[in-house]
Parts: structure tokens; C-alpha cells; sequence
């Protein structure tokens, strides 16, 4: 087991994918090359998960890291037009225009790219965090400030989300 607790698990609901779990406290480089924890790397199938990750910086500060497979799944989710109203359009620019895919050197590293280092101002000290489908770089000064108040705040969390469940 590493550093933040569970390992990852191969779980089966229908499609086979890889359920990321944990965190893990990590550096990146003065090049922008992040290191996957073993336990991550060891629970990838090339012939389920594909051969790259896909990265795609978040405006709250975080880049999303998805198997190559995973992203093709939920990038291939709902209608696709060849006229999108416009803001269909500028999401599918701005989204699909900022992932770049990523591939592990012979040490286990993935070189982040500047623009989503930049975009998110993420650099030297992080966590990596598993989050069910994909993994989550983040500040770790601030994924460490935050973590009391994000356990605490669950139980509303999990209230909102199925509220609007129960709505939809």
C-alpha cells in the first residue's frame, strides 16, 4: 500500500476500468515530469486501459489525468452534431483543444505539458489523488489545508448530489 492509504482496484460493472483510489504525495520536476505511483501504474492493462494517459487542466487548479480508454468512453458519450449550438462548440474547442495525451518514459513518468502547468498554477509539491475514473493532481499545500474541512463537508455533499438526482 502507498502513501494515502487504498490501493487501486479492477472494477467490473459492465465494462471493465480501472477505479482509482488513494492519494499519493508526490513532486514534479523542474522539467514538469510527475512520477505515477506504482500503485496506479500496476493497476493498468494496456490491452483495457490503452497505451497513454490523457491530461486536461481544470480551472479550479487541478489537472485530470484519464486512462486513454476511459477518456474515449466518456468522450464518446452523448449526441455528437456536426452543427453544435455554440456553446456545445466552444466546449468541445475549449475541452478537446487543451487534452494533450501523455506517455510513461521507462521511470514511470508523464511529462505535464507547460500550458496546463501554467493554467493551473500547479508546480513543485503535489498529491495525486484517486478519483474513480481518472486521477487528480492537485496543490498539495492545499489539498493538506483543505482535507479537515472537505472530510467534514461530505455528508452535505453527498445530500446535494442526490437531491439533484432525485430532481432529474
Amino acid at each position: 500500500m502507498g502513501a494515502g492509504g487504498a490501493e487501486s482496484h479492477t472494477w467490473s460493472p459492465g465494462n471493465s476500468i480501472v477505479l482509482f483510489t488513494g492519494h499519493a504525495e508526490l513532486t514534479v520536476d523542474a522539467k514538469g515530469r510527475l512520477a505515477i505511483p506504482a500503485k496506479y501504474r500496476n493497476a493498468w492493462e494496456a490491452e483495457r486501459d490503452g497505451s497513454s494517459w490523457i491530461s486536461i487542466p481544470w480551472p479550479t487548479g487541478i489537472i485530470r489525468l484519464y486512462t486513454e480508454r476511459a477518456f474515449e468512453a466518456l468522450a464518446s458519450q452523448g449526441e455528437q452534431s456536426l452543427t453544435p449550438d455554440p456553446d456545445e462548440a466552444e466546449l468541445e474547442a475549449q475541452l478537446f483543444g487543451l487534452a494533450e495525451p501523455l506517455n510513461l518514459d521507462s521511470a514511470g513518468r508523464v511529462l505535464l505539458p507547460k500550458t496546463h502547468l501554467r493554467l493551473t498554477g500547479i508546480s513543485g509539491e503535489v498529491v495525486v489523488v484517486g478519483a474513480r475514473n481518472r486521477l487528480e493532481v492537485r496543490e498539495r499545500a492545499a489539498w493538506m489545508q483543505e482535507e479537515e474541512r472537505r472530510f467534514q463537508s461530505l455528508p452535505a455533499l453527498v445530500a446535494r448530489i442526490e437531491a439533484r438526482k432525485r430532481r432529474e
